[in-house]
């Protein structure tokens, strides 16, 4: 592999233009003129795109846009020193130093591993100092080179001009007895240069202050706990999170200092001197004793709206793979089973085996694969196990939101909530015609969660004798949150939810004839809206109600309302989907992976394959989306387009009446979501820290 940068990448006292943009075309240009791109524009394109997503400039004049991009080959670094210097959005002013680091697309490993030391290296003034003391290419390269473990021999770096010391947030160790000890953790939603930047801020005031100091970076190139040893002998803790603290409950009864991941970069020496303070105080915010806040972050200074989104993203992580097992488990199921599978699954999984495969034409599979038994009973193996999944993915939101409020005390009263907001085990009436607990789906299970967590950590607060102290996170506390969050759901939540039920029904069904495309459009919001959730259900189960008696005719309005609800239903995953292709910038790490589980769910009529972008940006996500399933809906309705089977996606197309009105109902919808979500996502203030790699 060719090094990282050369001296024909690298430009001393130059300027590149008077904004952001300039520098960034011309440091793409540099790399093209030393060979080490074939496509310019696909760099500028996809470092411009990544600096829409959020500032990349940091405290102390430094600037570092970055990108994947297929412009290389190979990892390579253009630096340029600037004069003047150049707004990249820091808040102490104007970059000199800029660094455009690119990486192949699919170079995820190495773009992580040069972020991280560059990042640790960044925060070092004798680093940065050396950069703008250097006197030729050569000695830039020698610095960069050995600040990212790759040095050439033979070449010597500049040495950097001395300093003044800052005052130090505490006496040396030799004036003021024992060195203190402190802890620290930093996390950044993708975990890549904020973690790493913020740890070596940390680390560098700590030194400075005459403290020791062990940060554990909990970012995307891996962890190391630290020791419990080492925890037990640390005066404080620092959290420098905007995600949750990973098995916070560690560091029981410490006294915590809790900020954003960014403050250590410009106030580390502040935050070192907050934490010595902190440690000699005993009226001091401490992690709470077995009741810790979890991967819910936490602290005196956090504020509401960042407790909130991470308690939210904790739940939807933990969620996300039942949700997509789940799903692409069923669109297996329909594939070899053919879409009927969903009748006689049970017998097959019952009555049949490897050894004694069931007759598809007997059970009315007529569209298993290839006829076969095989493939039959396999599809009903992977129904079952999706609808497991599915069946699950409920309760794991609302269990893990309430482990995000309360840590493990929250998480069997938060899957009880999700369990009742799922009607997991089926309760019903006992009369000769069943009604159902009503369910409330994710929305429900958003509100248990926190219900249950809120419960929970109230509880854990209570003063209670030496001796109960074991029994409260263990039995007490899930006991009593169970009871409480659990009456609150059933008694106050779950009435009013099934009363808009029966109106939503008793009013979609007087919608029809004339009214037939406005009604498409109604069922496309719902569907669309809470994604699995009561609306969604509601619309569904209308359209699924009439499919059985009008199946075998021939333009009955039941299988058209089947059609729209069906389409509306796959827009939000693959709308989403085409988003993050189209604009990924605009999208975390994680969300560009779920968009690509996102095709296949929402070809599947996996509607709940929108979740974890909605519920990590409801405001911004769900009319866009709702607006694209509308369009279907109406246009569906509007070309008369019907669906003999209930559920399948595109893999019932031999079940679709109306083909062509089929695909241009639904790439319409998906055009006009993608479209909304982009635009919504562009505009509004955007949140700096979720910096995107």
């Amino acid at each position: 592999m060719p090094d990282l940068i050369t001296t024909d990448l690298v430009r001393l006292d130059v300027a590149l233009g008077s904004t952001k943009d300039d520098v960034i075309r011309s440091l793409a240009d540099v790399i093209g003129a030393a060979g080490r791109s074939s496509n310019v524009d696909q760099i500028v394109e996809d470092a411009l795109a990544r600096e829409a997503t959020s500032a990349t400039g940091l405290p102390g004049g430094i600037a570092i846009p970055h990108c994947r991009t297929a412009g290389v080959s190979e990892p390579t670094l253009a630096f340029a020193r600037l004069s003047p210097g150049v707004d990249f959005g820091a808040k102490d002013g104007p970059a000199d130093l800029a660094f455009l680091i690119t990486a192949p697309a699919g170079g995820d490993a190495t773009h992580l591993q040069i972020l991280t030391k560059l990042a640790r290296a960044l925060v070092k003034a004798s680093f940065t100092d050396s950069l703008r003391a250097a006197g030729n290419p050569a000695q830039v390269v020698a610095l960069i080179l050995e600040a990212v473990g790759e040095a050439p021999s033979g070449v010597a770096p500049a040495a950097a001009p001395a300093a003044p010391s800052p005052t130090p947030a505490s006496p040396p160790a030799d004036e003021a007895g024992p060195r203190r000890s402190l802890v620290g953790v930093t996390a950044c939603p993708t975990g890549i240069a904020h973690t790493y930047m913020a740890a070596e801020a940390l680390e560098e005031a700590a030194e400075r202050a005459g403290v020791d100091i062990q940060v554990e970076t909990q970012g995307s190139a891996g962890s190391t706990p630290l020791a419990p040893d080492v925890i037990a002998r640390a005066d404080a803790v620092i959290f420098a999170v905007d995600v949750g603290v990973r098995d916070r409950g560690r560091f029981a009864g410490k006294p915590v200092v809790s900020s954003s991941v960014k403050r250590p970069i410009a106030e580390g020496d502040a935050m070192i001197a907050e934490a010595l303070r902190y440690a000699d105080d005993p009226n001091a915010p401490r992690v709470e004793g077995t009741l810790t806040g979890g991967e819910g972050g936490g602290g005196a200074n956090e504020s509401w709206g960042g407790r909130t989104r991470r308690v939210l993203m904790t739940g939807v992580s933990y969620m996300i793979p039942f949700v997509a097992a789940g799903g692409l488990l069923i669109a297996l199921s329909f594939l070899l089973g053919g879409y009927e599978i969903v009748g006689p699954y049970g017998d097959i999984a019952v009555n049949n085996t490897l050894f004694n495969l069931p007759d598809p034409s007997a059970l009315g599979l007529d569209h298993a694969l290839f006829g076969s038994g095989l493939t039959a009973y396999i599809g009903a193996l992977f129904f079952i196990i999706g609808k497991t999944s599915f069946t699950l993915f409920i309760p794991a939101l609302a269990g893990y939101i309430a482990y995000a409020i309360a840590d493990r005390p929250g998480i069997a009263p938060g899957f009880v909530m999700g369990g009742l907001a799922a009607n997991l085990f089926a309760v019903h009436t006992s009369d000769a015609n069943p009604v159902d607990m009503p369910v409330t789906g994710f929305i429900g299970a958003i509100l248990g969660g926190v219900l249950a967590g809120v419960i929970a950590h109230w509880i854990a607060s209570w003063k209670v004798p030496s001796w109960a102290r074991g029994l409260m996170p263990v039995l007490v506390i899930p006991l009593l949150t169970s009871i409480l969050a659990g009456l609150v759901m059933l008694v106050i939540l779950g009435k009013p939810i099934s009363w808009l039920m029966g109106q939503l029904t008793d009013g979609l069904n007087s919608m029809s004839g004339s009214s037939a495309v406005l009604l498409g459009i109604i069922l496309g919001l719902m569907m669309a809206f809470d994604m699995g959730g009561p609306l969604n259900k509601v619309a569904y189960s209308f359209a699924a109600a009439g499919v059985g008696s009008a199946a075998a005719a021939t333009n009955a309005p039941e299988l058209k309302i089947m059609a729209a609800v069906m389409l509306a239903g796959m827009v939000p995953p693959i709308a989403l989907a085409l988003a993050t292709v189209l604009r990924p910038g605009l999208f975390t790490v994680a969300e560009r992976e779920n968009g690509k589980a996102g095709w296949l769910l929402g070809a599947s009529f996996i509607t709940e394959g929108a979740i974890p972008f909605a519920a990590a940006d409801p405001l911004r996500v769900i009319p866009a989306i709702m607006l694209g399933s509308a369009v279907t809906g109406g246009v569906s309705e509007a070309l008369d387009v019907s669906v003999r089977a209930p559920h399948g996606g595109i893999f019932v197309l031999f079940a679709v009446d109306g083909i062509a009105g089929y695909f241009i109902a639904l790439v319409a919808g998906v055009l006009v979501g993608c479209l909304a979500v982009i635009a919504l996502k562009s505009v509004g203030q955007r949140d700096n820290d979720l910096v995107t790699v």
